[in-house]
């Protein structure tokens, strides 16, 4: 069975750079996908499954800082590397903030960009392989977030994939402060209003699936998040 590619989104206003470094990461065994418009490249995101995105910072419409800032509201773990001709520090200082993995400037070497993008790729393929290894006790559960099992006492409940990464993330933070906003952005995508409800729905079967150990307690923090709590 033939592996999928790994899709790179980029994002360049520059008609010859952009084909050039396109051609050059296909030849490279990247599947990539072109925009030369802010907006559209918005767009090519939420449309496609990517794994990296690269993003001038000049571009029509929608300049890359706004693109950033939108896609890390979408995807706060996507790889994200400017790619930029503003070498002031206070654009640089920006684009870290804004959550780059990096920012090169213009001129670069494209080897040195592949070298870049390949690192940073395995580093998080590594931490994915490491997560998913991982599983918990969580007072009398055990919790197999790979499998999507809890059990207690010889029964297992399958849970539904939003109630294990939602499970995760509580147990991630255990007995400290879940914010609601990360947990609505890289669940559910977005914190909007009807998002919400649907996270406090899902928080109650959670209550419900542990209520048979009395030491374990997600408690609502009001108007920040919730925590997991775990009674010795």
């Amino acid at each position: 069975m033939e592996t999928a590619k790994t899709k790179i989104l980029l994002c360049e206003d520059d008609t010859n750079l952009g084909q050039v470094l396109k051609n050059y990461l296909e030849l490279n065994d990247y599947e990539v996908i072109l925009e030369r418009d802010g907006r559209l490249g918005l767009a090519a995101f939420q449309r496609e499954k990517v794994d990296l995105c690269l993003l001038d910072v000049m571009m029509p419409n929608m300049d890359g800082f706004k693109v950033a800032e939108e896609i890390r509201d979408i995807n706060p773990d996507v790889p994200l590397f400017f790619l930029s001709a503003k070498t002031m520090k206070e654009d640089i200082i920006q684009g870290y903030r804004l959550g780059a993995d990096d920012y090169i400037t213009k001129p670069f070497d494209s080897e040195v960009l592949l070298h870049k993008i390949k690192a940073i790729l395995k580093r998080n393929e590594e931490v994915h392989r490491e997560e998913a290894k991982t599983e918990y006790d969580l007072g009398s559960y055990h919790f197999n977030p790979r499998l999507r099992e809890l059990s207690i006492s010889g029964k297992t409940q399958t849970l539904s994939p939003k109630e294990n990464e939602l499970l995760k993330m509580l147990a991630e933070y255990k007995n400290d402060l879940l914010p609601r906003e990360i947990a609505l952005k890289k669940i559910w995508g977005s914190d909007t209003y009807f998002n919400g409800r649907s996270m406090d729905v899902y928080i109650a079967k959670l209550r419900k699936y542990l209520r048979e150990d009395s030491k374990l307690e997600i408690v609502n923090i009001h108007g920040n998040g919730f925590r997991l709590v775990i009674t010795d």
